[in-house]
């Protein structure tokens, strides 16, 4: 079963320019879109639109920017450090070079951080290593790679 990845995005150019990337480096998972940090937090909760988790199913990975409306990136990445059982794969993928930024994302528990590039040929590469490395290469925990997103989600509904 191929998982979902959740790009956590709030500008339309950027998620294009993504959706595009992942394309070209045979990604084939698919990748759901939250455009602001509250909407990051209500496809967790399986709340609102997101309530059908047939259709929006727990992702393996996500890829979230820091500055969003509503919800900032690093409060959205500590509420999913928060809760218990869910262990999604969190890369930053940010325009902040900031080492303040950095620091906190890897302090609240990011899996990696990548500066997003000016070039789409260089985003097509970070989209490559994305697949090579976290969907292909790397070991999940148990939780993540056994529970289904209904057991996820009532684990982490019982806090």
């Amino acid at each position: 079963m191929t998982r979902t990845i959740l790009l956590v995005e709030d500008e339309e150019g950027d998620v294009f320019f993504m959706q595009q990337a992942m394309q070209k480096a045979g990604v084939l998972n698919p990748l759901q879109v939250a455009s602001d940090g509250q909407m990051a937090i209500d496809y967790f909760k399986g709340t609102g639109k997101f309530a059908n988790r047939a259709e929006f199913p727990l992702p393996c990975l996500v890829l979230l920017d820091l500055k969003l409306p509503r919800v900032m990136g690093l409060d959205v990445l500590k509420w999913i450090r928060q809760q218990l059982g869910v262990a999604p794969i969190v890369v930053i993928l940010s325009s902040s070079q900031e080492e303040a930024d950095i620091a906190t994302a890897y302090r609240l528990g990011a899996n990696g951080y990548l500066v997003k590039p000016h070039d789409v040929s260089q985003l097509t590469e970070i989209a490559k290593s994305i697949k090579d490395f976290w969907l292909k290469q790397n070991t999940p925990p148990t939780e993540t790679r056994e529970r289904t997103a209904t057991e996820l989600w009532a684990l982490a509904s019982k806090r």
